[in-house]
């Protein structure tokens, strides 16, 4: 058994926003510790989103970040000798946590000149419901429904 939980360290909101989701995201897309590269990027997604989509830029990404959050997924168990899929529902820390590394992931695979455009791509792709992100959900919440039958095995 395992002694103690870390204990979740509050994040300080953003200066632009004030919003908290904003300043999480900022730290997801940030590398090497390179924090105010992040925050350019993050921003100048957000004021083309902006741009393109005529609506207020925050209201697209939470939009995009609730399309892009699973609800279940499922975690291997070994029941006698073999290992099951099993559908388990995610906290919501990690299903946050999920969505926002997706979209991430997705938008560096995407192919375009700099990144900003490419988040910028993604979240408004995500936000109509669409995209790899939205497709990289649906497939885990397939997953989960098809592994249904071994949710019995449950932890």
């Amino acid at each position: 058994m395992r002694r103690n939980h870390a204990e979740r360290r509050s994040v300080t909101p953003d200066p632009r926003y004030n919003n908290e989701l904003i300043a999480r995201f900022v730290n997801s897309v940030m590398e090497r510790g390179k924090k105010s590269l992040a925050s350019r990027i993050v921003y100048d997604a957000l004021n083309l989103i902006g741009e393109r989509s005529k609506r207020p830029p925050l209201e697209v990404f939470e939009e995009a970040m609730k399309n892009a959050t699973p609800l279940v997924e499922v975690k291997p168990r070994r029941v006698g000798g073999a290992t099951y899929q099993i559908p388990v529902e995610i906290s919501t820390s990690r299903r946050t946590a999920l969505a926002m590394r997706w979209l991430i992931e997705s938008a560096r695979k995407r192919s375009g000149r700099d990144m900003s455009a490419r988040l910028a791509g993604e979240l408004l792709d995500a936000a109509k419901n669409e995209g790899s992100t939205v497709k990289k959900r649906e497939d885990t919440h397939k997953m989960a429904e098809a592994n249904q039958a071994f949710a019995h095995f449950r932890y």
